[in-house]
């Protein structure tokens, strides 16, 4: 018998688990009811982002909802059918654009006409990935399996001001299995720098640092100044393309954080991911498997098990047929593959 409501603990993750649980709720139809929602968090509860979130799901497919504050720990999410169409949501604060739109994107994938979806708030948040993320890596691999979609950075918006804009148009689509075992042959790497309303000396010891450790050649280093009207605000993006797939790694200007510390932070996931050999880096391979999980199948190989790939896992399985398992290949190697149940 189809079990209508899924009932989920939050305490499991972070916010990962509401945007998975409520794309999957989304489009299975079934009723969502989650509690101890971030509840291991230092702010527990919905904050503006997720709040965001789920106001927006609400809206695409006429959900029923109750819990919908900020704050709360209990959400009961009861979805109706998926419509395209022309929205507009905003933030109010620095909360991750990014991570609002990939709670919509997979269901809009399958609305019954396209869609343009505009959000306001922060673009470039250390605590989500920055648009470039979404543009250079995650949204490539979407469209190898068949997703039609095109993203627009309007404006940036950086912690805490705020302030920015993306702009998705997303036609109805359906997913193919996607597998990622090998990079593929090394195509280019880069490097650039982002600022608004700071010297520009940040930037330019952000680059150095990435010469000296990674003994990237100067003209694949960018500083890139922005109007002050965007800032304050810093982050500097390292770039990987390979045959197969494109990695971006980021690392975010703060108060209390030197510019080589912010490089560093950077330098040190890209260098995690190289030495593994792997194809994915962690944080692309947890965004990858809700999309395989749609299309029936596919499989990757990333450095390890996190807890967001973890608790991703979980809320999968109890939305969808499906299986992911986890082989370990060595102590720096770990393949995760996808597959329909019968």
């Amino acid at each position: 018998m189809k079990q209508d409501v899924i009932e989920l603990d939050g305490a499991i993750g972070g916010g990962q688990v509401l945007r998975s649980a409520l794309s999957l709720a989304m489009l299975s139809g079934k009723t969502l009811r989650l509690h101890n929602i971030r509840a291991r968090r230092s702010r527990p509860g919905l904050l503006r982002q997720h709040l965001t979130a789920v106001q927006a799901a609400t809206q695409v497919c006429g959900a029923n909802t109750t819990g919908a504050e900020l704050g709360s720990q209990v959400l009961s999410f009861e979805p109706g059918p998926i419509r395209g169409g022309d929205y507009r949501f905003a933030i109010g604060t620095a909360g991750s654009c990014t991570l609002v739109l990939q709670t919509l994107l997979p269901a809009l994938l399958q609305a019954p006409e396209p869609s343009r979806v505009s959000i306001s708030g922060g673009t470039h948040n250390p605590l989500a990935p920055p648009l470039d993320f979404l543009q250079q890596a995650w949204l490539p691999q979407l469209r190898r399996m068949g997703a039609r979609v095109e993203l627009q950075l309007l404006r940036h918006g950086f912690v805490p001001a705020g302030g920015g804009e993306l702009e998705a148009f997303i036609q109805p689509s359906k997913l193919q299995p996607l597998h990622l075992l090998e990079r593929g042959a090394l195509l280019g790497r880069r490097a650039w720098a982002l600022s608004a309303g700071l010297p520009e000396h940040v930037a330019e010891r952000e680059l150095r640092r990435v010469h000296n450790r990674l003994q990237l050649p100067r003209e694949q280093l960018s500083p890139v100044q922005l109007d002050e009207q965007y800032g304050p605000g810093n982050v500097l993006l390292l770039e990987y393309a390979y045959e197969h797939l494109t990695e971006l790694f980021s690392g975010f200007g703060q108060n209390s954080l030197r510019a080589e510390k912010v490089a560093d932070g950077a330098i040190d996931q890209a260098l995690d991911w190289l030495q593994s050999g792997t194809a994915v880096a962690e944080h692309l391979a947890d965004q990858l498997l809700l999309p395989m999980a749609l299309a029936g199948g596919g499989s990757l190989t990333t450095p390890r098990m996190t807890e967001h790939l973890a608790s991703n896992i979980q809320v999968i399985e109890a939305f969808l047929p499906v299986r992911i398992q986890a082989h370990v290949l060595s102590e720096q190697q770990l393949r995760l593959e996808c597959r329909a149940l019968a």
